[in-house]
Order: C-alpha cells, then structure tokens, then sequence
C-alpha cells in the first residue's frame, strides 16, 4: 500500500500551498489546478492524467475506483496526502467537499499543441468571462467529438475550479488553447480550416448552411458578442432564430447549438 502523509493542521504549509491554486495569479505560477471528486479524477485518469498529488478525506468511504486511482498515482510517483474534511472543505472552498481531491500540472495551452486534423469540429471562444459557460463548453466539446476550444483574448481561466467543475471531466478529454486574435487568425490560415459565428451581418440559416471540416465554431462574449472585425473574418456567419423576445442566447447555449448542427452536416 502507497504511504500517505497525513496533516491534521490548518496552518500547514501543503494547506496554504493548495489552498492558493483557487487563486488565478497563484495558478499561473504554479502552472497547476485543483479537480475535486472521484468522478473527476477517474475521467482524468482514463484520459491518461494522473494528479502529482492525491488528497484524501480521512471520512471518506472506500470505493474500487478510488483504492485504484490511489495505486496508480503511487506508482507513479506523485504523492498522497490524507487529511481531516474541515481542512479539505478549506482547501477547495467548498462547504460540503467530496472526499478525494487532485492537484494536475496544467496543460500546454499554446496553439503549436493543436492539431487541427485530428477532428472535423474545434471550438473558439473569445473574451468569454463566465467560467461555468467555459466549463459547458468544453463539456459540449467533448459531446460533439470536437477536438478542442481555442480561447482567444482574455478569457476566464479554464483551470479554475469552477470551470474545472462545469467540465464534468471534459477538461481532460478537450485540448485547450489560448492566444490573442491577431495569433489566433494567422495560425488558422496558414493550415485548412472554415471559420463560422453566428452573426447578423450577411448571414445565412445556420439550419443546412455548407460547413466545411475542420469547422472552427466561435462564440463571442457573453453580454457583447463577438467584435465586427472578427465576425468579418469568418468564413461563414450563421443566423438561429429568435421567436421571443430575447435577442440572443447564452454562449454555452448557442456553442451547443450550432455544434450539433454541424456535427450533423458533416455526418452527412
């Protein structure tokens, strides 16, 4: 059996350390992210990451897949710490925490990672501030067999623990990227790919519109959209209809929209 660390204090150095990884700056430093719950940490696990550190909640009951997620991280060689459920609750910020949380190194978010043949359908984001619309999104992503979602500008972080959390695991099976736009547009012309927005502006139904594989879909921010300028540099704008009085629909919302519709033509 692996050896665990157990820490029973607050002011414990480990607890501070993992404490801060909620915090954004923190995070970027650190270059690593908090998953909580056995669910979580299984979807990683079968997407082939293993957290470097394994935090356990003396209360907790015991579970298969958790005794096997223990052994794996231990072999490995990442470290397994067991603790009391007031320190966890501190550690992920949460009332009522689940009993097993994992501490992961964060990916390689630069666009060089992607490669955009190995899916029909990528995601694109840009300026999106809500981390539960983020979450969502990958979580589509991973729905629709997309490769992954490009975030362009200034993004909430896709390593937070809400976004992490509103994933449902799809942080895991999803690539991420980010870049400014004026990164982002050279990239994506220098290799195959059809930019499509949903847009007012010279816009066609996006029910049978001529999608094209790679299909890179991009969604705008939530209360502004997406700017002229990048919604002129699409190669397809797309139009859904409203039939109330709202306007627009929640970017998660319409990023699962038009997916499935565009998995659906490229099915085809």
């Amino acid at each position: 059996m692996t050896e665990r660390r157990r820490i029973t204090g607050f002011s414990n150095p480990t607890v501070k350390a993992l404490r801060a990884l909620r915090d954004k700056k923190h995070r970027k430093r650190e270059r690593r992210f908090l998953t909580e719950g056995l669910r979580l940490l299984t979807d990683a696990r079968d997407a082939g990451h293993l957290p470097e550190m394994l935090v356990l909640s003396e209360a907790r009951d015991p579970h298969p897949l958790l005794a096997a997620l223990e052994a794996e991280v231990g072999a490995a060689g990442g470290e397994i710490v067991e603790t009391t459920p007031d320190i966890l609750a501190k550690i992920t910020g949460k009332d009522n925490p689940q009993a097993i949380a994992g501490v992961f190194a964060e990916f390689d978010t630069a666009l060089r990672a992607i490669d955009r043949s190995r899916a029909p359908i990528w995601l694109v984001a840009q300026a999106l501030r809500d981390p539960g619309n983020l979450g969502t999104i990958l979580r589509t992503g991973d729905a629709i067999g997309a490769g992954g979602l490009i975030l362009i500008d200034d993004c909430a972080d896709p390593f937070s623990v809400e976004a992490v959390r509103a994933s449902m695991g799809a942080v895991f099976t999803q690539s991420i990227a980010q870049a400014r736009w004026d990164e982002f547009l050279p990239w994506l012309r220098a290799g195959k790919g059809q930019l499509v927005a949903a847009s007012l502006r010279d816009a066609q139904p996006y029910r049978g519109a001529p999608y094209a594989a790679p299909c890179f879909l991009m969604v705008g921010n939530e209360s502004r959209g997406l700017p002229e300028e990048y919604e002129l540099a699409c190669d397809l704008r797309v139009t859904m209809p409203m039939r109330g009085r709202a306007d627009s629909l929640n970017a998660a919302v319409a990023a699962a929209v038009l997916g499935y519709e565009i998995l659906a033509h490229l099915d085809k």
